[in-house]
């Protein structure tokens, strides 16, 4: 008995209160975006390589299968440190695959590719060392922050 006076006290708090007024058809939340309303704006995303041909390899890897899934994506590439090797001339990787047959691919497909000049300060390389297809920026974390703070770039780091 005291438990069914005390729902109906609930019952009552909660009508009293709103809890189960309709909303008006104007003020319904929006439907669910289908994939074909998100893909009309493409993606940005800036993947930072630092670590050398082997996540070079892997970032390579993950950009590829980005593109498959979302073609319209505006994919940078930012190398610095040991992330530059790949993108040297005559660069392979473990399987003596050529880097650069990859990166002009990318590169066809819209994907830029940034090295880091502190870098090459730093390891004594110069610009000439590099495959064509490369673009370089004065620092690449600088490079990466500012994509994501003033451009809207998701980060990966693979």
């Amino acid at each position: 008995m005291i438990k069914h006076r005390l729902l109906i006290a609930i019952a009552a708090t909660l009508f009293s209160c709103g809890a189960f007024a309709q909303t008006p058809l104007a003020q319904t939340a929006p439907a669910q975006t289908t994939s074909a309303q998100t893909s009309a704006a493409a993606d940005k995303v800036v993947y930072h390589l630092g670590e050398g041909l082997t996540q070079a390899s892997s970032g390579l890897r993950n950009i590829r299968n980005h593109l498959e899934v979302d073609p319209k994506a505006k994919i940078v590439v930012v190398a610095h440190a040991q992330g530059v090797d790949f993108l040297m001339a005559g660069a392979q990787d473990a399987n003596k695959n050529p880097f650069n047959v990859i990166v002009e691919d990318l590169k066809s497909q819209g994907v830029t590719f940034e090295v880091c000049q502190i870098t090459l300060r730093n390891r004594k390389l110069e610009q000439k060392q590099f495959i064509p297809e490369v673009a370089f920026t004065p620092s690449g974390v600088v490079r990466i922050a500012q994509l994501q703070s003033r451009e809207g770039y998701a980060y990966l780091k693979p």
